[in-house]
């Protein structure tokens, strides 16, 4: 028999506790991350484009329980932005463990594919696609053996609803992107997985949609709710923590069982 070989996850190293990057973390499910992270014992970037007070808040909430955070600014969709943000985090805490890409957008208006506008279409590539490309790539260079890489895609890619056309096409690319660097980081001992969530209940889906909406999206899956930003957080945990060791090239849809 072959004798079996294991890396043990450590939750810290002689330079301290690990550290996760969490980009798009000033609010919903990426504070929500954040917070999860740091109540798990690692150090945390919060990262953010434009919502420095939010993100502020988020770092003041992480360091009031006894964690450790900073923020960083940095537009992922920016590639010399992305190693910016990876220099700061190193020099903040020496390391980079996890990464968790978070950061992404989706068009408010929900246009069908013939009325999408090349604007809308060309953010949604931007940030979605390219900023996913440029954190994996520092990434790759940059985290630490026994690593985690967590992305994220949408369950939209499985339910393929009307008006999602480009949105998920751009979710697609990621899960892509996971699967493929997953071989290409082998024998690194790092995971690379993404996360597919479902309607999650954050300030940004609920705003501008009815009652009667809301409730409509939250039957959709058997549980007969929505989502939460900590139900993802949880899916997250569990990838970039020890007992996710195991799992690596995969997407996870975190949906209730929508899909």
């Amino acid at each position: 028999m072959h004798p079996i070989t294991t890396t043990p996850f450590q939750a810290s190293t002689p330079a301290g506790p690990r550290v996760a990057l969490v980009t798009g973390a000033s609010r919903g499910i990426g504070a929500a991350i954040a917070h999860r992270l740091a109540r798990d014992g690692f150090r945390v970037v919060v990262n953010y484009a434009g919502r420095a007070a939010d993100a502020q808040m988020v770092v003041q909430a992480i360091t009031a329980a006894g964690g450790e955070a900073i923020a960083v600014q940095a537009d992922v969709a920016d590639s010399s932005a992305v190693r910016q943000l990876f220099d700061a985090t190193e020099q903040a805490f020496g390391r980079v463990d996890v990464l968790v890409n978070n950061a992404g957008v989706m068009p408010s208006t929900l246009p069908h594919l013939a009325q999408t506008d090349d604007a809308t279409f060309d953010r949604l590539v931007a940030i979605n696609i390219k900023g996913t490309f440029h954190t994996l790539r520092e990434a790759t260079h940059r985290l630490q053996p026994g690593g985690r890489i967590v992305n994220f895609s949408s369950s939209l890619v499985g339910t393929a609803l009307p008006g999602y056309a480009v949105y998920a096409a751009t979710k697609s690319a990621v899960e892509t992107l996971t699967s493929v660097l997953a071989k290409e980081l082998r024998g690194r001992n790092i995971t690379v997985n993404a996360i597919a969530p479902g309607p999650t209940a954050t300030a940004l889906f609920l705003d501008g949609k009815t009652p009667e909406l809301i409730e409509r999206l939250a039957q959709a899956n058997p549980m007969e709710r929505l989502g939460t930003p900590e139900d993802i957080a949880n899916a997250v945990a569990f990838l970039a923590g020890p007992d996710g060791g195991w799992i690596h090239g995969q997407t996870l849809r975190a949906n209730g069982g929508m899909v």
